[in-house]
């Protein structure tokens, strides 16, 4: 019978996500409320509160959903074989078009981001945490292969990170999308070439 009700409970989380999200599309981030969630689930907002104990976990959750997503993709990108720079080149492409399409593409999901870094949100920051770590797996893949030199694993993907915040980073890409600078490839090019041997003096 635990595991029923814990499977029925899941499922119940799941669908209060799906349907805060689709409303977040719909009528914007603000002026959804947990009796509009509640109403199309043809539940009362009491029970709503039984699965989310505030209106700004169900915020996260769905944040954390969208982020995860994103963050699978990455891993999988990392997972495959091949040369490290090719990799790390897709993935960096990879979460860059999915951010753009899951918030700046929409106005009233952006304005849900925007207000999640406002509030610095446990779950951002676990998210961006996620991605460093993803990438620095790659880079260190490419250091054990002698494709990368690098001296401080940590700090390099910290800073290929840092580099492409214009291209990660929500806001930043709505905000630099008609602004003069270089192109996502060419901003790869840099970090890729950051991290290429040196070349040894004579």
């Amino acid at each position: 019978m635990t595991l029923i009700s814990e499977h029925i409970e899941t499922d119940t989380r799941e669908k209060i996500l799906v349907v805060a999200e689709r409303l977040f599309r719909q009528i914007g981030y603000q002026k959804t409320t947990v009796a509009d969630i509640a109403k199309e689930l043809r539940m009362s907002p009491a029970n709503v509160y039984r699965f989310f104990d505030s209106k700004k976990a169900i915020h996260e959750g769905v944040a954390r959903t969208l982020m995860s997503e994103v963050e699978v993709e990455a891993q999988r990108i990392a997972s495959m074989p091949g040369p490290a720079a090719v990799r790390l080149r897709d993935m960096m492409k990879t979460i860059n078009r999915m951010n753009t399409e899951r918030y700046v593409g929409d106005s009233k999901l952006h304005e849900m981001v925007e207000i999640a870094m406002q509030e610095d949100w446990g779950v951002c920051v676990a998210h961006m945490e996620m991605i460093a770590r993803t990438i620095g797996q790659v880079i260190g893949q490419g250091a054990a292969s002698g494709e990368f030199e690098v001296a401080d694993l940590q700090l390099a993907s910290l800073c290929a990170c840092t580099a492409m915040m214009r291209f990660f980073h929500p806001q930043m890409i709505a905000q630099c999308a008609t602004k003069p600078g270089p192109t996502i490839d060419e901003m790869i090019d840099f970090v890729l070439a950051g991290l290429s041997p040196r070349a040894k003096a004579n």
